[in-house]
């Protein structure tokens, strides 16, 4: 991590955009900018938690230990993003960790600003409640999912959303760099599953893949695996 000298542009991220206009020279004078290369965590699963990161750039992966040498990948973040607001309640403690996937740049702001900050602030409040309640609705899906779909239907319903999230580039590839074992962190599967479900949907022409580059060829049978039996 080094500290970026470039300043963001006050109206990308979660909190500027949700803020009062009034409100932003204050932003701009509390918050730092840092520049992270693919690989680096932001922050760690069980630190104390110094603060929230705003993305400007780059897209993020955040995690969570599952057992003693596997990680489940709870969510990613892009561009416009909040990362580490997992570790807001009475411990103050991060329940995550956050590692960048390719170059990322974020807004950093400590706590005792990002407090004042919403005392101030009724909308950037509210949006956040919101932000939360999506938030756990997707987890309690994604927590039934886990218990009841199988691994393929897991596996389509990453990738559905991965493309929603993240759009495609000029080539048709969904716009993040995605290794298999991210993929199978994601969907809640081991590795070897994931390489047999994956090699299957190419032979079946339902995507293409090309390195840690994945296309989507028929979203509609995808969407098919994603149904439950007996529904």
């Amino acid at each position: 991590m080094r500290k970026n000298k470039s300043n963001c542009n006050l109206n990308t991220c979660f909190m500027c955009r949700q803020c009062l206009k009034e409100w932003l020279p204050a932003i701009d004078a509390n918050k730092k900018v840092f520049h992270f290369k693919k690989g680096e965590v932001l922050f760690k699963e069980g630190e104390l938690m110094s603060g929230l990161y705003f993305i400007n750039s780059g897209s993020v992966k955040v995690h969570k230990k599952w057992g003693s040498d596997k990680e489940l990948i709870v969510r990613f973040a892009k561009e416009g993003d909040i990362a580490g607001h997992r570790g807001l309640g009475k411990d103050y403690f991060y329940s995550v960790s956050a590692t960048a996937l390719e170059p990322v740049t974020v807004c950093f702001v400590d706590m005792e600003f990002f407090n004042a900050t919403l005392k101030v602030n009724t909308e950037f409040l509210f949006q956040l409640m919101m932000f939360f309640a999506e938030e756990l609705k997707v987890s309690e899906k994604k927590m039934r999912n886990m218990a009841h779909m199988k691994v393929k239907g897991r596996i389509a319903i990453a990738l559905l959303s991965l493309s929603n999230k993240f759009g495609f580039d000029l080539e048709g590839f969904i716009n993040i760099p995605l290794s298999k074992q991210d993929l199978a962190s994601y969907a809640g599967a081991t590795y070897e599953t994931v390489f047999r479900i994956i090699n299957e949907l190419i032979e079946e022409d339902i995507i293409r893949v090309f390195g840690k580059k994945i296309t989507i060829l028929q979203p509609q049978v995808l969407e098919n695996f994603t149904k439950y039996e007996g529904m």
